[in-house]
């Protein structure tokens, strides 16, 4: 059984992360902005409380969501001094397909019809990626290789890893079981990637 930190237990990637890791036994710290409902209270872009919340624990699952592209980049960097300082490596973070690879290579964002829209919110994910790699943590980042199913929410218990594909698609609940599969057995590192439903 290992301790987990989930960041962004409110919304629906971090929530079904901290069910499927209750699912599998672990102790799990459930983190928000605002404590309710067994949700703790902290604050991702502080790497003090990132520090203090994370002490004690194996890894850390990091599902974090804001419409502006500066608070990736205050995120990324409280989650690197506030983990180096709690002396946990293992971050899993919930990525974005947009900045993923396709199968011939080119970026989910720059291929044809690909919207542009919010290409700076693109870029600022790829920006938190880029403080990751700088760091010493042993980071992974995992998105939906397309879009989350939100017609079909099932939770197969099956996926796959695949390159980014606009029509792939993936429930939460299987999403978290690739989150918390990298925590129990890390097997990708400092590097993004991609899932799908495993029927698909």
């Amino acid at each position: 059984m290992s301790k987990i930190l989930v960041i962004g237990a409110r919304g629906r990637a971090g929530r079904a992360a901290v069910d499927e890791a209750r699912r599998r036994g672990h102790e799990v710290t459930a983190v928000a902005r605002t404590a309710d409902g067994g949700l703790v209270a902290g604050d991702v872009t502080d790497p003090g409380q990132i520090a203090e919340l994370a002490s004690g624990h194996d890894a850390v699952i990091a599902a974090v969501y804001d419409g502006g592209t500066d608070f990736f980049t205050k995120a990324s960097r409280a989650l690197v001094d506030g983990l180096e300082k709690a002396g946990v490596s293992r971050l899993v973070w919930v990525g974005l397909a947009s900045i993923l690879p396709t199968a011939d290579g080119t970026l989910l964002m720059d291929t044809p019809t690909y919207p542009q829209g919010y290409r700076a919110f693109y870029l600022a994910h790829q920006a938190a990626l880029d403080t990751f790699a700088a760091s010493t943590l042993d980071w992974v980042s995992i998105a939906p290789a397309g879009d989350f199913s939100h017609a079909d929410p099932t939770r197969t218990g099956a996926y796959r890893i695949t390159p980014a594909d606009a029509s792939s698609l993936i429930s939460y609940a299987d999403l978290a079981i690739a989150l918390v599969d990298e925590v129990e057995r890390p097997t990708h590192h400092h590097t993004a990637i991609g899932a799908v439903r495993s029927d698909t």
